[in-house]
C-alpha cells in the first residue's frame, strides 16, 4: 500500500506530470534525445560537436550516454507519452528507493513512509525527465550497499566496483557516489569513541579489504567509451564552468521561503529535536555524509534531491528512537493493499494527459512551425532554451542547454552580452548571425525591432508566449 501511493505521488505533487506543458518544457531532454538518435543510428559515440555551428568541429563527448538511451527507447516507442512515462518511473523509483532504505534501518512501514514522502518534497526540484535521476537511482543502491555492510554483510562491497561501471557512463554524479566511499572508508577505519562519536575498530583484514574495493571501484570508471576524459568530466563542471553555474537557476541557493526550502528546515529541525529529546551514538562516516547533504542542498538547490537521498533514513531512525512513532510488525492486510494499490493506478490513469494533450502542451511551449523552417544555412542566433529542440529537428543552433562546450569557447559569455543589452548588435555582428528566435517580450527582440536593417520574418504564438524570428536584411524573407 505504501508502495502504491508514493507511486502516486510525483502524479500528484509535480507540474511536470500534472499538466501538459511543464514536463516538455525543459530544455535538456531534446538535446538528450538528439544525442541517443546519433548513438543508435549510426552506431558510434559522438566526439565532435554535432549541432551548433558556433563550436562546430570541436571535440565534445557525450557524458550521460547511457541515461539517454532508455529515454530515447521510450520517445522513439510512445513519443511524448513515453517521456511522460519514463518520468513517472524514474520519480517514483527515486522515492520507492528511499522509502525501503527508511524501512530497512528501522522495520516500521509508518515512519518511513512520511519521512519518503517529504523526502519527494525535496526531489521535486528535479522533477522532469531529467538524467540525474538515475544518477540519484545508483547512489541509493551504494547507500544501501554501505547499510548493509554496516550491518556485517562487507562482502556486498563488492557490488560496488560494477555499480560505478554502469554509474559512470550514466552521470557525472558519481563523483559524489566515490565521495561518500572514501568518506566512509578513511571513516570507519579506526575505532574511538568521544562524546557523541562511537565506532568500532574495524576487523582484520577488513581495511586491506575495504582498499581493494576502493581500487576496483575506481578501475572500473574507465570502463566507458571515453577514457579518462569522461572520468575528468565532473571535475571540468567544478573547476571551468563557473559561468555556467552562476547562470542557470537550479545551481542558486536554495531559497528558505520557498516550498522548497521551508521542507528541508523543517528536516532539520526535526532531527535536532530528536536528538534532544533522546540521543544516540554516531559514526563519524554519518556526521559527513549529513553535513555534506545539508551543505550541497542549500549552496545549490538542485541538491534537494541529494539531501533526501541521503538523509531521510536517519530521519526516520531518529524519529522512531525518539518518539516511537509506532510498534512495527503490524499485520498486512492484502485486500486494502490490493484496494489501494487498484486507487492509485486508477488516480494516475485518470491524469495522465494523454499523447494529444501533451503535443499540444509541446507546440504551445515552443514554435516548431518556425523551427522546422530554418535554413540549416542560416546562422540563427536563437534562445538557449531552443536549442535542444533544434538539435533534435536537425536545425544548426547558436546554444543550447548542454553549456558546458559554449562556456569553454567563449558562447556563453557572448550570449549573455547579447541577451542582456550589454552589447547585442556587436555580438550579433561579430558571429555573422543573419537571423534570431527569440519569444517576443524580450529586450533583444525589442532592440532589433527598432534597429535599421532587421525586420521580422515570422511571428508564433499568442501575446507574450509568442516567439518572433528576425532577419538581417533581405536574408531569407
Amino acid at each position: 500500500m505504501n508502495v502504491a501511493l508514493l507511486a502516486l505521488l510525483p502524479v500528484l505533487m509535480t507540474q511536470a506530470l500534472r499538466t501538459n506543458t511543464e514536463m516538455v518544457r525543459d530544455p535538456d531532454v531534446w538535446w538528450h534525445l538528439a544525442n541517443a538518435r546519433i548513438l543508435v543510428s549510426t552506431h558510434h559515440f559522438i566526439r565532435v560537436e554535432p549541432y551548433a555551428f558556433t563550436v562546430v568541429g570541436e571535440p565534445w563527448m557525450d557524458p550521460e550516454w547511457l541515461a539517454e538511451v532508455p529515454l530515447w527507447a521510450a520517445y522513439k516507442a510512445f513519443h511524448l507519452s513515453g517521456l511522460w512515462v519514463s518520468t513517472w518511473l524514474l520519480l517514483s523509483g527515486n522515492t520507492i528507493a528511499v522509502y525501503w532504505r527508511c524501512w530497512w534501518r528501522t522495520r516500521q512501514a509508518g515512519a518511513a513512509f512520511w519521512c519518503a514522502a517529504v523526502g519527494f518534497l525535496l526531489m521535486t526540484v528535479n522533477a522532469g525527465p531529467r538524467t540525474i535521476l538515475f544518477g540519484y537511482l545508483c547512489l541509493s543502491a551504494e547507500l544501501a550497499i554501505l547499510d548493509a555492510a554496516e550491518q556485517g554483510g562487507e562482502r556486498l562491497l563488492w557490488l560496488l566496483p560494477p555499480l560505478f561501471l554502469v554509474w559512470v557512463n550514466l552521470h557525472g554524479s558519481w563523483l559524489i557516489g566515490l565521495s561518500l566511499l572514501g568518506a566512509y572508508l578513511l571513516g570507519s577505519g579506526f575505532g574511538f569513541s568521544a562524546g557523541s562519536l562511537e565506532q568500532a575498530k574495524p576487523g582484520p583484514g577488513t581495511v586491506r579489504r575495504w582498499v581493494l574495493v576502493f581500487v576496483a571501484t575506481v578501475a572500473a570508471l574507465l570502463v566507458n567509451p571515453y577514457g579518462w576524459r569522461l572520468v575528468l568530466y565532473p571535475f571540468d563542471m567544478l573547476m571551468n564552468q563557473q559561468l555556467n553555474v552562476a547562470v542557470v537557476e537550479e545551481w542558486q541557493p536554495m531559497q528558505l521561503g520557498s516550498a522548497v526550502g521551508r521542507v528541508a528546515m523543517g528536516c532539520l529541525v526535526a532531527m535536532v529535536v530528536a536528538n534532544l529529546v533522546r540521543g544516540r551514538k554516531w559514526k563519524l562516516f554519518e556526521i559527513v555524509f549529513l553535513l555534506f547533504a545539508w551543505y550541497a542542498a542549500f549552496s545549490h538547490m538542485r541538491f534537494a534531491v541529494l539531501a533526501a537521498v541521503i538523509a531521510m533514513p536517519y530521519l526516520t531512525v531518529d524519529l522512531v528512537r525518539s518518539f516511537s512513532v509506532e510498534t512495527g510488525g503490524q499485520a498486512t492486510i492484502p485486500a486494502m493493499n490490493a484496494l489501494m494499490a487498484a486507487g492509485s493506478l486508477a488516480v494516475i490513469l485518470y491524469i495522465f494527459p494523454g499523447e494529444a494533450a501533451l503535443q499540444q502542451g509541446f507546440r504551445a511551449d515552443f514554435p516548431m512551425e518556425t523551427i522546422r523552417s530554418l535554413d540549416p544555412r542560416w546562422r540563427t542566433f536563437n534562445a538557449a532554451n531552443l536549442g535542444g529542440v533544434m538539435a533534435l529537428e536537425s536545425k544548426p543552433d547558436y546554444i543550447d542547454a548542454r553549456m558546458d562546450t559554449f562556456e569553454h569557447h567563449g558562447v556563453v559569455a557572448k550570449y549573455m552580452e547579447a541577451i542582456q543589452i550589454v552589447r547585442p548588435l556587436e555580438v550579433l555582428q561579430e558571429d555573422g548571425i543573419d537571423h534570431v528566435l527569440f519569444a517576443a517580450h524580450t529586450p533583444l527582440i525589442y532592440t532589433l525591432e527598432r534597429t535599421p536593417g532587421w525586420a521580422v520574418v515570422t511571428r508564433e504564438g499568442r501575446g507574450d508566449d509568442s516567439y518572433v524570428l528576425m532577419a538581417r536584411g533581405q536574408a531569407g524573407r
